[in-house]
């Protein structure tokens, strides 16, 4: 049995990457600190003998006993609300992270998986946007804690590549969503279904010209499993091509959740970049991957999660879930 650890594993996405590689009949590992993870999100694991999870900050050393297989390192904020309140936090796990896990790689010759984004392309010049794309990001502004933290990450794994040899894979996730999203994390499927949710207005931020493409989570493990048992070491686009206007989106919420809220309007953040759309001929090609399932579906199923919450969960203010952190 290949035994694979999953950092981050109580957060949204690491969360679904535990069904997905115990269904495929690996031991599995889970680690989180749970600062920005939920315990609900892996509860239904606990009595699965192939899967054991440790309470663990990963930028403290990372000890494994026995050997180990493949490290997938999806420990990191995710969302704008949670890397400005903790933006410290989210540069050491970037790197301090990152360093400890290819640390552990490098000394049970494991091949890792590290998590990247498409922030790496920060505001982009190009569109879409591919994989030879440098990108055009503010290393100063407040978003520059976690685009340049996953650039480092990006570039240590590189080098531990080329000098030790490492078996390395680097996706870049674009826009994911799907059941177990935090309603509260400020990125704009949960933020305008929690909106409507409640009974209140949904807000765009600038004029709602900006664009996103959204991948639904199913399509976007599928990428990921595929890119981790490829033979290809260098960052690979797994996202959604199909790219909408925050304004027709904030209607097909509206449509979708029978509700007749407003749209409203606020200034839009520093350096929310206005166009993003990842250029996936590159999985195409490698991986034989694009994704299978449409926005429609991906939404009704998102939504019916959310409506499945109870009340005291669709008000929960995240603001308490950092005070142990914030000074660390």
């Amino acid at each position: 049995m290949k035994k694979i650890l999953i950092t981050g594993a109580a957060g949204f996405l690491g969360s679904h990457l535990c069904d997905r590689f115990l269904n495929e009949g690996y031991y599995v590992i889970g680690m989180d600190n749970f600062i920005t993870g939920d315990q609900k999100n892996i509860e239904h694991l606990n009595n699965n003998p192939n899967f054991q999870f440790i309470k663990h900050d990963v930028t403290e050393f990372v000890k494994i006993e026995g050997t180990l297989d493949y490290i997938l390192h999806f420990a990191s904020p995710a969302s704008p609300i949670d890397y400005l309140k903790i933006p410290i936090q989210t540069l050491k796990v970037g790197s301090l992270g990152t360093h400890n896990l290819l640390g552990l790689a490098k000394a049970k010759k494991a091949r890792i998986l590290i998590a990247s984004t498409s922030e790496v392309y920060g505001d982009p010049l190009v569109h879409p946007q591919s994989e030879d794309y440098y990108g055009n990001v503010n290393a100063i502004g407040p978003r520059g804690v976690y685009d340049e933290a996953k650039r480092f990450m990006e570039s240590i794994t590189m080098a531990y590549h080329r000098f030790h040899g490492l078996e390395t894979r680097i996706v870049r996730i674009f826009n994911t969503y799907g059941p177990r999203m935090r309603l509260n994390d400020g990125r704009v499927i949960p933020a305008f279904m929690g909106q409507a949710l409640r009974g209140e207005d949904l807000t765009v931020f600038g004029d709602g010209s900006q664009t996103r493409s959204f991948c639904y989570v199913d399509d976007q493990v599928e990428g990921i499993y595929r890119l981790l048992l490829s033979d290809y070491s260098y960052p690979i686009n797994i996202g959604n091509p199909h790219e909408i206007t925050i304004n027709d989106f904030a209607k097909e919420i509206v449509k979708l959740t029978g509700t007749n809220q407003k749209i409203v309007y606020k200034e839009l953040p520093v350096d929310d970049p206005m166009q993003r759309q990842p250029d996936i001929s590159l999985a195409k090609k490698i991986l034989n991957w694009e994704p299978k399932i449409t926005r429609e579906k991906g939404l009704q199923a998102t939504y019916n999660y959310f409506k499945s919450l109870t009340k005291e969960e669709l008000c929960r203010s995240e603001h308490k879930k950092f005070e142990n952190h914030i000074r660390k």
